[in-house]
């Protein structure tokens, strides 16, 4: 995507459906001028006389052909709104933004929007008002990126997660140790004026010191990527088992809402149903697959395909076991479809007569937890155990900086790598000139990673994932 500075771009910025309030937005130096084409307020005020962040009632009309006779109000009325103005460089974006709040019917935005377009805008692309923010320097690629974090949230945890990252807490981090190896390479650089000459030994006691604790620094924070990364991601969980053992019952009671059919009836789910919950602040995408059995029909192998196919990807297994029957032989041969590692064994049905021996299940799984999903009893030792299971017991989502994002993960790793490079050249009296180098690769990397550097291909890349009014 280019990008034009001089032009001004407009978006729906609220979801698409019926609601009380819509948003349409606009951003650039024509921003102002265009709404002012199409709004009458209701007090008779101009927008150009309106000052910053403040808000006007009134009216978007169609205006009249240039050509037609206007002896009356000029246009059609095609909404009654609420405008807001705000000016450079105290926005978003940096440039003259104006938001338009008209009534939430789809039709009502887009006429709103094609208003806009047809006064001498253009509509925004993906991304574009966060890469404009960007671009103008309001914030860094890792607060763009992590704008994104934000909406897609489905957890208080991973909200804050993204909040933290957004107000720059990973990139002042950043900041602080690419400023201490900007003074660890100052060093360097006023011995490379004379190669005959080795380093200070208290200079080169000091340099180590310093890569070490930048080391353990990045270390500390790559330690905690994977939680940031089930944050942004979730864990992708499924519940499997024979069929009429209970497993839309259960995805049900783990949602607190009838999502999946529920019959007395073997084999009612035909196709994965998915969903996501919060457990303790962890995001679980929770599937329900077709029940394993062997197919009667074309449908039947598809959907046991697909949910043996959900299994292997699975990060977590919720092996469900009936436990008003004993063990057969097509149960046990579930247990090597699942295997030991990512599956908790789920033993249902405990409010009625048992046949089911829990120590059976318990000498072939190490997590087994005993429900009833009708009863809904037992259901919070089940969430209890999944929440110890993904990250051993030892997750605190309460951190506020935990990296996510794949892009910054690479980065952090590669600039760690140059440190440990850096160590080594140090350790064996290699020439200030070449362990330097080190230096400026791990300095190009957290570069990369706040958008010091970057490619056009590398933010299309990033906004294209983005949503239109973004």
């Amino acid at each position: 995507m280019k990008h034009h500075d001089e032009e001004t771009i407009a978006a729906i910025a609220t979801a698409p459906g019926e609601a009380g309030i819509g948003i349409v937005r606009m951003s650039g130096n024509r921003a102002i001028e265009i709404a002012e084409s199409v709004f009458r307020a209701a007090d008779k005020t101009r927008l150009e006389n309106q000052p910053t962040h403040t808000i006007r009632y009134g009216w978007i009309v169609q205006p009249k052909p240039a050509s037609q006779a206007d002896p009356g109000p000029q246009g059609r009325i095609v909404d009654e709104v609420l405008v807001t103005v705000m000016r450079a460089p105290r926005t978003f974006t940096r440039e003259d933004v104006v938001e338009i709040n008209c009534h939430g019917g789809i039709v009502a935005m887009r006429r709103v929007l094609e208003l806009l377009l047809e006064a001498g805008c253009r509509i925004a692309e993906p991304g574009e008002f966060t890469r404009r923010a960007f671009l103008n320097g309001r914030i860094d690629l890792a607060q763009a990126e992590a704008v994104l974090d934000v909406i897609s949230a489905k957890t208080d945890a991973a909200l804050a997660a993204g909040v933290g990252q957004l107000r720059g807490m990973l990139s002042r981090r950043i900041s602080v140790m690419r400023k201490r190896l900007l003074e660890m390479l100052a060093v360097l650089e006023a011995n490379i004026d004379f190669p005959d000459e080795d380093l200070e030994p208290a200079d080169t006691a000091r340099l180590k010191k310093e890569a070490d604790s930048l080391d353990a620094e990045l270390g500390s924070i790559l330690a905690r990527a994977r939680h940031g990364s089930i944050m942004r991601e979730g864990v992708r969980t499924v519940i499997c088992g024979r069929p009429n053992v209970g497993k839309s019952s259960l995805l049900n009671a783990l949602l607190q809402k009838e999502r999946s059919i529920v019959t007395p009836v073997a084999g009612t789910t035909r196709d994965v149903i998915e969903d996501f919950i919060d457990i303790k602040g962890i995001p679980i995408r929770i599937m329900d697959t077709a029940g394993l059995l062997e197919p009667r029909d074309l449908v039947e192998r598809k959907a046991v395909a697909r949910a043996r196919e959900c299994m292997r990807q699975a990060d977590l297994i919720l092996l469900v076991l009936d436990g008003t029957r004993p063990l057969d032989s097509g149960t046990r041969g579930l247990f090597r479809l699942a295997g030991k590692a990512k599956t908790i064994a789920v033993i249902n049905k405990i409010d009625l007569a048992r046949r089911l021996r829990c120590d059976d299940i318990a000498a072939l799984f190490s997590s087994v937890v005993e429900v009833s999903a009708r009863r809904m009893k037992n259901i919070d030792k089940l969430e209890d155990e999944i929440a110890s299971f993904v990250l051993g017991g030892n997750a605190d989502f309460r951190e506020p900086l935990l990296v996510s994002n794949m892009r910054h993960i690479r980065a952090l790793r590669d600039a760690q790598k140059s440190i440990a490079r850096l160590r080594i050249s140090l350790d064996n009296g290699v020439s200030a000139e070449l362990t330097a180098q080190h230096i400026k690769e791990a300095l190009g990397s957290f570069d990369g990673l706040l958008g010091r550097r970057f490619s056009e291909d590398l933010l299309d890349s990033i906004f294209s994932r983005f949503c239109i009014g973004k």
